[in-house]
């Protein structure tokens, strides 16, 4: 895998800003650190829109999905999709997703930075600096992305999970949910389900991050190309998030459970209680594994989109430094 510009640069700090001026050399050199951090921001939040926007009504189909108690299949997933279509109108499909950009914008542009960032510090640490992680590494600075920034995050899945699987006369708007919430059940209902959710998040993105950094490593290897083509890149990235998101499905199920109990009416503790109450009422396969098939489709779109879209950006941001667009 060829490493981005961003794996082989020193951490140098930028010096405070004098009456001299540095050469131009110098001074691309000092800001190169610090735009590279806002590039992965940048880039990561357009990707997380961009993927999430995309497959915004399949997503909201199978949360609705997995906090009923309603059996699944693609029939009725998509019985689902027309009803709500003739019933509520087109834009119906994407109720929720002002929250969803609200909490994935973020997520995504926290998640790639600190995936630079946690790549860069275990290749100095373990003295790989410029150089393709190994798999256990890769993995943990995948893990480690995604944990940082489901941490950061994890209020705004919450608001989003809600508004998907209520009416609109419930929660007008993403601040209503808020203070709803707050008054009528505590703050700290924000963060019911936040343990499953980094339970999951672990194996997905380490999983995730690790598949799509190793198909890259393999086809530069293979094809002595430096870089994937656009569409082997989404390959690269379906194939990556098919992979993750099977391995950590059914804590995703019971985060969804946790967070809609209040107006579910259901009533869900902990999460083997959450677990032992979906075996005992739905099974194992129907119960933790409900609207897998769906994720089978919506997932590798929007993973396959989120990588892809972040690395062509970022290449493209780059370029235009190098032409000095950017320049200061």
């Amino acid at each position: 895998m060829a490493p981005r510009v961003s794996d082989h640069q020193s951490p140098l700090p930028v010096p405070e800003a004098t009456g001299l001026a540095l050469p131009p050399s110098s001074q691309a050199e000092d800001l190169r650190p610090r735009w590279t951090v806002l590039d992965s921001l940048l880039c990561g939040a357009f990707a997380g829109a961009i993927a999430k926007t995309v497959i915004a009504p399949l997503d909201r189909t199978k949360i609705i999905f997995q906090v009923s108690t309603n059996r699944f299949s693609a029939k009725e997933a998509f019985r689902l999709i027309y009803c709500s279509y003739m019933k509520d109108g087109l834009l119906s499909l994407w109720r929720g997703n002002s929250a969803t950009m609200m909490r994935v914008m973020p997520y995504a542009a926290i998640q790639f930075c600190s995936h630079d960032q946690y790549k860069k510090l275990l290749g100095g640490y373990y003295g790989y600096q410029g150089k393709a992680l190994p798999p256990f590494q890769r993995f943990l600075a995948g893990s480690l992305a995604g944990t940082t920034a489901a941490m950061l995050t994890y209020p705004l899945d919450m608001v989003r999970a809600r508004m998907a699987v209520t009416a609109r006369e419930m929660y007008s708007n993403i601040m209503h949910v808020f203070v709803r919430i707050s008054q009528e059940e505590g703050v700290r209902t924000l963060y019911r389900g936040f343990t499953p959710t980094i339970m999951g998040v672990i194996p997905y993105a380490g999983i995730t991050f690790f598949t799509y950094e190793t198909l890259k490593k393999l086809h530069t290897e293979k094809t002595k190309r430096p870089q994937p083509y656009p569409l082997e890149r989404l390959a690269f990235g379906a194939c990556a998030g098919l992979i993750g998101q099977s391995a950590s499905y059914p804590l995703d199920v019971v985060r969804r459970r946790m967070q809609t109990a209040g107006v579910t009416g259901w009533s869900y503790g902990t999460i083997l209680g959450t677990m032992r109450e979906i075996v005992a009422q739905e099974g194992v396969v129907r119960g933790l594994y409900k609207g897998l098939s769906m994720n089978w489709i919506k997932g590798p779109i929007a993973v396959g989109i989120s990588l892809s879209t972040f690395d062509i950006t970022h290449s493209l941001l780059l370029k235009l430094h190098q032409m000095g667009y950017f320049a200061h």
